[in-house]
């Protein structure tokens, strides 16, 4: 990530999809925070993000896309309740991204069936990949 407004448009989107369900859980405020830490975002303006109205944002490479598409899987995850609107909007988003709807619905499944509901990241590129062909 280039820019501390695309750092920032990201999180706001994971904030979006955090409360599709309609309420924020604290394992799912926890993560979210982790990552604004991770990316180098003050807590200020993370906190900022709640009050914001969401922008669409379209992500250039195809590898962007697949680690957005993890961080709103694991952010799914995170409250380790899986509600058929998060399930409805994650694969909405993944249309949206333009990623391979066959791969994203595989890659759910397999974070499952994941005792801590993570993956390789080879594995995630590996899925993805073999849409290709």
């Amino acid at each position: 990530m280039t820019t501390q407004q695309e750092r920032l448009q990201l999180l706001a989107d994971m904030i979006a999809f955090s409360v599709v369900d309609g309420k924020l859980h604290e394992k799912e405020y926890r993560l979210l925070s982790y990552i604004a830490e991770m990316l180098h975002v003050p807590q200020e303006e993370f906190k900022q993000l709640f009050h914001a109205e969401p922008k669409p944002n379209v992500l250039r490479s195809e590898f962007d896309r697949i680690q957005q598409f993890y961080r709103l899987a694991l952010l799914m995850h995170a409250d380790g309740v899986l509600h058929e609107k998060e399930e409805i909007a994650i694969c909405q988003s993944a249309i949206d991204m333009g990623l391979n709807p066959s791969a994203c619905k595989r890659l759910l499944a397999l974070m499952k069936s994941a005792p801590k509901r993570t993956l390789d990241p080879a594995l995630i590129l590996d899925t993805f990949r073999e849409q290709h062909n």
